[in-house]
């Protein structure tokens, strides 16, 4: 009988609950084995784990490193083997290097013929593609929030109060980021800013000391809004 490995991974344990769960993924697994007469020997778990990079989920690098000849390794989804199309194609280059097999079953695709290395190359592309075109959106309506004054995390950025979902500017606030925009063209550092604010005892909006990276994101968000 031929021999399988599986890989399965969840991000999250949001992910876990609300997407392909581990048991699912491997419950899919054992299925396709059962039907295509192979024997699986192990199932390689990396739970929790991002899978934007491959150096970083030792379960896979395990998995990868115990590939024999004409052993298959099966995963639910290319989403499951890694993020990249980098990644994809190394993983799938390392297999074949290996003379063994890749089995992606959410896409019904293998690397066994030429027609499904084909195919697995042109889905890692169009997943990276579509991964990029979603943060891409993400990225543009957070800047639309920042620009109209909307509330966009959880913290209501200093200088402004949150009411009904929008940001209303507070005076009092606002004239302190007045001075530090004034102190930063003047040539101030960003240390020195916050230096100045502490000792005059003015606390941040969550009432800590300032840093100089918090100096540095309140300039860049008044920056964003003046410019509109």
């Amino acid at each position: 009988m031929k021999t399988a490995i599986g890989y399965i991974r969840v991000s999250t344990e949001k992910q876990a609950s609300e997407g392909v769960s581990l048991e699912a993924q491997e419950a899919r697994i054992n299925a396709w084995c059962l039907v295509n007469g192979y024997e699986l020997s192990c199932v390689y778990v990396d739970a929790g784990i991002s899978g934007k990079k491959m150096d970083n989920r030792p379960e896979l690098l395990k998995a990868l490193s115990s590939m024999k000849k004409g052993m298959a390794l099966v995963s639910y989804s290319l989403s499951r083997l890694a993020r990249s199309t980098k990644d994809l194609i190394g993983i799938s280059e390392l297999v074949a290097k290996k003379k063994g097999d890749l089995v992606s079953l959410s896409e019904s695709i293998d690397t066994t013929t030429a027609a499904g290395k084909m195919m697995f190359q042109m889905l890692a592309v169009l997943s990276e593609f579509e991964r990029n075109l979603t943060a891409e959106r993400t990225s543009g309506a957070l800047q639309h929030k920042k620009a109209t004054n909307q509330k966009y995390t959880n913290i209501t950025p200093y200088g402004f109060e949150a009411i009904e979902g929008r940001l209303v500017q507070v005076q009092q606030e606002a004239e302190i980021v007045a001075e530090i925009q004034a102190s930063r063209t003047g040539g101030n550092t960003l240390q020195f800013i916050a230096d100045d604010l502490n000792g005059r005892g003015i606390p941040t909006k969550t009432g800590k000391t300032w840093a100089p990276a918090t100096i540095h994101l309140l300039l860049k968000r008044s920056s964003l809004v003046n410019s509109i």
